[in-house]
Order: structure tokens, then sequence, then C-alpha cells
């Protein structure tokens, strides 16, 4: 899970605060599309504390909460290649 802010200090801080509390965590400069200027990137503390802890430290240093999408638990199911029948096909 991440977190995302612009100003160094706050990210900083979370880690810091995350550390403290016996989390992991790190920061990384996190480079959006598009950006030229390396002074523009936001950065992105890393973490694995749960994300009510997270969403707490976000909202309190005015960044935002970027969650990875989980892959599904299993791969869809085969699916038929033709449709069955239902009926015996007429004999004669």
């Amino acid at each position: 899970m991440r977190g995302i802010f612009f100003e160094e200090d706050d990210a900083r801080a979370v880690v810091a605060r995350l550390a403290a509390d016996g989390y992991d965590a790190h920061l990384e400069r996190e480079r959006l599309a598009g950006e030229d200027d390396d002074e523009d990137h936001p950065w992105a503390v890393l973490t694995d504390a749960p994300q009510p802890v997270l969403e707490l430290l976000v909202d309190a240093y005015d960044g935002w909460l970027d969650v990875e999408e989980e892959a599904p638990a299993s791969p869809p199911p085969d699916l038929p290649a033709a449709p069955r029948r239902i009926k015996r096909p007429p004999s004669g």
C-alpha cells in the first residue's frame, strides 16, 4: 500500500510515525507520467501498515492513498467451446 505526498517533509514525517509504531515503511520518489521536472514529483511512502492507519496519516498530511488492486484469487473456469446439446438428434 502507498501513501502519496507532495511535500518531502510530510512524507518523511509519515515514514517516521509508521516506523515508530512498528511498521515497515520507506520513501520513494513517485514519477508521474508527463512530468519532466524532478522537483515536481510527489513522494510515495510504501508500507505494510493496515489501510486505516495509513488513511489517517494521509488525511493528516494532505496526501492520498494509492491502493494496489489485487489479482483474482483463482483463474476463471474453462468455458465450453460449443453449446451443449440438450435433446438427442432424431433417429431415423
